[in-house]
């Protein structure tokens, strides 16, 4: 019987490609690729002629029983856009179709975002939780956010470069000001890993470009905040343009101080920042 073979493709450099995949995707009858441009220009650099046949978010449903059929002739590998089919992408449906079916599905172990990026992030290994892509819509994804609270292990997710400020600023309402590694482009010509607290990144990353994943410090037993760390967190706040009624809430409930004290800081900072302005209106006058 034909089977159904789930090929892991390079999160971005070409070389990471296992030799294994090399072969399977040569003899293969057919690929079905998430995003056939990109899928060409593999085949292309490892000289791979195999016929390939789209196969993505919109046409899943359609497509679907085109590839069970092809399956009953010939070996069909199933790549995504980049990484291992399957995950947080429309391989499932296909996948647990074949399976209904009895066809052998076959993994082809390779390059993954996600097990790189828990890797690299110097956050704990032991344990962590892929939460995907959250919602688009604020309040839905805060509601997974709330969901996510307490998950022990380290929190990994994707997120795209036009959302991913408000997504920081939605987790560091929510689950605090933990800490976090941001990973652009892994594997690319520009990748980069950020490394600090939620509120670092946020200043860190002003007009963010790439693929993101987030690897985020899973629940501790929160320690009480000193006030000089409120502080710190009211004054990055502050620079990232927030209000008092904001900023203050955010940071008492990150912190475990109460609001009336750390709003007094705020108020510090705003006669700090006040002084700071007179003083170089003066000695520009001065001259």
């Amino acid at each position: 019987m034909p089977n159904l073979y789930i090929v892991a493709t390079p999160i971005g450099n070409l070389e990471d490609i296992s030799l294994r995949a090399l072969r399977l995707l040569k003899e293969v009858g057919l690929i079905a690729a998430e995003d056939t441009r990109k899928t060409r220009r593999l085949l292309s650099a490892y000289d791979i002629h195999t016929p390939l046949t789209s196969y993505y978010e919109h046409n899943k449903v359609t497509k679907l029983d085109y590839i069970i059929e092809r399956l009953g002739e010939i070996d069909v590998a199933l790549v995504s856009e980049a990484g291992m089919p399957g995950i947080s992408d429309p391989g499932y449906e296909l996948i647990t179709a074949a399976i209904d079916k009895s066809i052998p599905v076959i993994p082809v172990p390779g390059p993954s975002a996600v097990v790189t990026a828990v890797a690299i992030s110097g956050l704990p290994t032991d344990r962590f939780y892929f939460a995907g892509f959250l919602p688009s819509r604020q309040p839905a994804r805060q509601k997974v956010l709330r969901e996510l609270t307490e998950i022990v292990g380290s929190l990994v997710l994707y997120e795209a470069p036009h959302r991913l400020l408000a997504t920081l600023r939605d987790i560091m309402e929510i689950l605090g000001d933990r800490r976090i590694a941001v990973c652009r482009e892994l594997t690319k010509l520009h990748e980069e890993v950020f490394r600090g607290r939620i509120s670092n990144a946020l200043e860190y990353f002003r007009v963010p470009r790439g693929e993101f994943t987030l690897v985020i410090e899973g629940y501790r037993t929160r320690e009480k905040s000193t006030l000089p760390d409120a502080a710190a967190q009211l004054q990055a706040l502050k620079r990232q343009g927030m209000g008092a009624k904001e900023a203050v809430a955010t940071v008492a409930s990150n912190s475990g101080l109460p609001r009336k004290d750390i709003y007094r800081a705020w108020l510090n900072i705003e006669k700090e920042n006040d002084n700071s302005t007179n003083t170089h209106s003066k000695g520009r006058k001065a001259q």
